[in-house]
């Protein structure tokens, strides 16, 4: 008979918990406050007030503080994530990898049984869940670092990022903060650690996205397939304000996927939608929106539905209202600028900007190593691996690739034959390929002291890219390394015929590009002309 009782018990509480997820009923409320953490111990001391007016979520719904820095949220179900999304005049504090502390994970049994561990159960909601944000002089002018895609899959692909590109990044002061794109490993998530510790000697707080391989495959269910990312990270959906800019990071990785016939799909989830639709209504419409995602929401012709086109068409309709946006991503180890247009479904008459940024693995670290060992990895694109600069003044924003390991000058690659039949026929040509580039820059040419004419812009296999898998596959002996992947379109890429009317001997192109911005960038090509009968 007890077992009887006993049953109907769990199977009442059952029945009591799929009532409130359906009628939307909380099983609790979180309660806490958010306050000024006047001596940054992370501890409400009793000098500290608490801050109004600041909004704190739980993934979906989102509230604000009253006058003494009091919330209540309420959670649906036994699991979930509090976060607060700070205002653009306080900082998180950082733990010791640098990683902002602004989230609690409710856990009271901790993550399920995976291959890589997630959170270890934490028992009922505190009595209390606060957050401490530290008062920052509102700055409106500032630039973050962008990362996209380090992606090892071994411990000696670590080492190349930490010489490659943390390296000459640390103790940089210039920046606010960091954030990298997803793929922050190759599905070893117990790379998270060490890919940490080099990531933190930068010594900028730092922000990360999931990517598809940061996820917990043998997951059944997508609630838990990011358990370690959340464990390591905090949630992979939440947002936060610096100066004029509101910032959303978006898990927009579908796994598992039942969407179509690939193993993960692009797009976004209900309760992310409400998410941002809620974070929205607390955003002022003059403020810069920035979306920050691993996957691209736009789709080649070649690869086909990435990113489902209901979830981009729902996306900007929540957009509408907010004249000044952009977006973020990494995945296709090329870099590329897209600009969404009325013909695509965006609102507004002056076109979306969706940038692809360039990644700090380039092309999963192979090909042959440079001269501190450390391998060239060269994009399918021809852009070198390396990292963004975003620089925002107000709601306006400008851009600056910066090429591992070289100058902030190096923005170009140029690629032409060396030698030109003099005053003949010649279908030679030669390539400009300005890295951080798009249809909308200027690029222009002129030999010698000749007159400036204008290059044309083409999607292309970069050429430097096709030579160099070409020497790969016709080297009679192997090269070091790994071999580099085969060429992709290239979407800031130039083109004119090489002039062979000019005087026999050396001569000199001089190439000038006028990005959006009105900033010039200048390099040179030399190649010589024969004289042939």
């Amino acid at each position: 008979m007890a077992k009887f009782f006993i049953m109907k018990y769990y199977l009442l509480l059952f029945f009591l918990a799929c009532y409130a997820e359906m009628t939307g009923q909380p099983n609790q409320r979180a309660k806490g406050s958010v306050f000024e953490d006047f001596n940054r111990n992370s501890i409400w001391d009793e000098s500290e007030p608490g801050i109004a007016g600041v909004v704190v979520s739980n993934g979906a719904e989102v509230v604000i503080t009253n006058q003494y820095g009091h919330f209540t949220l309420p959670v649906y179900t036994d699991e979930a994530t509090i976060f607060v999304i700070k205002p653009g005049d306080y900082l998180y504090p950082v733990n010791e990898m640098n990683l902002p502390q602004f989230y609690y994970l409710h856990k009271p049994k901790g993550s399920p049984d995976l291959k890589f561990a997630g959170t270890d159960p934490t028992g009922s909601l505190p009595e209390s869940v606060d957050f401490p944000l530290i008062k920052d002089d509102e700055n409106e002018e500032f630039s973050i670092v962008v990362f996209s895609d380090p992606q090892p899959y071994v411990i000696g692909e670590v080492a190349y990022y930490d010489k490659a590109i943390v390296e000459e990044l640390v103790g940089s002061k210039e920046h606010a903060f960091g954030i990298t794109m997803g793929d922050l490993v190759g599905d070893d998530l117990s790379m998270f650690a060490p890919l940490n510790l080099a990531t933190s000697r930068i010594g900028l707080p730092w922000f990360h996205v999931i990517g598809n391989h940061d996820l917990n495959f043998d997951a059944e269910i997508w609630q838990h397939a990011d358990e370690t990312f959340e464990n390591t990270f905090g949630p992979a959906t939440y947002a936060f304000n610096h100066g004029k800019v509101h910032f959303i990071v978006l898990n927009n990785v579908i796994f598992p996927n039942t969407y179509n016939s690939r193993y993960y799909v692009g797009g976004l989830r209900d309760d992310q939608f409400t998410f941002i639709e809620n974070s929205l209504k607390y955003v002022p419409e003059d403020h810069l929106v920035v979306i920050n995602m691993h996957i691209p929401i736009y789709n080649d012709a070649e690869w086909g539905e990435t990113f489902r086109n209901d979830d981009r068409i729902r996306l900007f309709k929540l957009l509408e209202k907010h004249r000044y946006t952009l977006s973020f991503s990494g995945h296709t180890h090329t870099q590329r600028h897209h600009f969404f247009g009325e013909e695509e479904d965006w609102l507004h008459p002056e076109p979306h900007h969706h940038y692809t940024v360039g990644t700090a693995g380039g092309d999963w670290w192979s090909g042959e190593p440079d001269e501190n060992g450390v391998p060239v990895s060269t994009m399918y694109d021809g852009t070198p691996k390396g990292y963004n600069i975003i620089h925002f003044k107000g709601n306006e924003y400008r851009w600056d690739y910066k090429v591992a390991g070289s100058p902030a000058a190096y923005k170009m690659e140029l690629y032409g034959p060396r030698t030109v039949p003099h005053n003949k026929h010649f279908r030679g040509e030669f390539y400009v390929n300005f890295f951080q580039g798009s249809e909308k820059d200027i690029v222009e040419f002129k030999v010698n002291d000749g007159e400036w004419r204008r290059m044309r812009y083409v999607v292309e296999f970069d050429p430097g890219v096709c030579a160099m898998r070409f020497r790969w596959d016709n080297s009679e002996d192997l090269p070091a390394g790994t071999r580099p992947s085969n060429p992709v379109n290239c979407y800031h890429l130039w083109k004119a015929r090489v002039p062979t009317n000019v005087e026999p001997g050396e001569n000199t192109i001089f190439v000038r590009v006028t990005d959006v911005f009105g900033r010039i960038f200048d390099e040179s090509f030399n190649y010589q002309a024969i004289i042939v009968e």
